[in-house]
């Protein structure tokens, strides 16, 4: 009886000491508003809407940096992701390239935030010529390859399709976005169900872009028999994303 007695009170005791390491534990990261992933939050707010997003029409000197954008391609900024799989995050230095011969900005919070890592912070807490510690919104698992080089051959330079439409086929309208955050579910599925679409494989008027031969190695085009132009799909091979 005092033996039964002694494991209760030990077992209450695991239990109460288990909720209270639940209650205390770190509570997951906010999700958006659609659940598709955690709303990071960046050291600097980025306004993609105005660096990518579209001019405004009534003010073609593009004076007010409150209202338009500036409609730069996604790869000036994101350069290598036309030549290897990852887009990469554009230097300090770019930024600062063209934001020290931008006057009208530099007393924005944002702007001078940019600054402390190019100068310096006063209070010291920044050295000179710090990166800016940006954190990745697109975060694929670590046994999943996604080779953006291939994708921009394929819909930018073969489809002639604008940067932005083929970017944002799963990075969404990151043109009307602040701080960019995650739109498309990059599930395996909604990656399968791209690659099992017939997707032209010539530009507009037929003209074939590109190596094909290296391009459509696995997935030989064929003719449409409605129009002639030639489609092919995305590769299948589970090797192809999990390397």
């Amino acid at each position: 009886m005092h033996r039964m007695l002694s494991l209760s009170i030990l077992l209450m005791g695991l239990f109460a000491a288990a909720s209270s390491y639940a209650a205390d534990a770190q509570q997951p990261a906010p999700m958006t508003e659609d659940s598709l992933g955690p709303q990071v939050v960046q050291p600097i707010e980025f306004p993609h809407n105005r660096h990518a997003g579209l001019r405004n029409p009534s003010d073609p000197t593009n004076s007010d940096p409150l209202k338009g954008g500036m409609e730069i391609d996604c790869m000036y900024c994101h350069t290598y992701a036309r030549r290897s799989a990852v887009a990469g995050i554009p230097p300090l230095q770019k930024c600062i390239g063209c934001h020290q011969s931008i006057e009208t900005v530099r007393e924005m919070p944002r702007i001078k935030q940019l600054f402390e890592y190019w100068e310096g912070s006063k209070d010291g807490k920044i050295a000179a010529k710090t990166p800016v510690p940006w954190k990745k919104v697109h975060d694929l698992p670590d046994f999943v390859r996604f080779n953006h080089e291939r994708h921009i051959k394929r819909f930018i330079e073969q489809q002639n399709r604008p940067t932005q439409e083929a970017c944002g086929y799963c990075h969404g309208d990151v043109k009307g976005m602040t701080v960019a955050r995650r739109s498309k579910g990059l599930t395996m599925g909604w990656c399968a169900s791209c690659h099992q679409k017939d997707h032209p494989v010539t530009a507009e008027g037929g003209t074939p872009v590109g190596n094909q031969a290296y391009w459509y190695s696995f997935q030989k085009p064929v003719a449409d028999a409605s129009g002639g132009a030639a489609k092919a799909r995305g590769p299948n091979d589970c090797w192809q994303c999990h390397k």
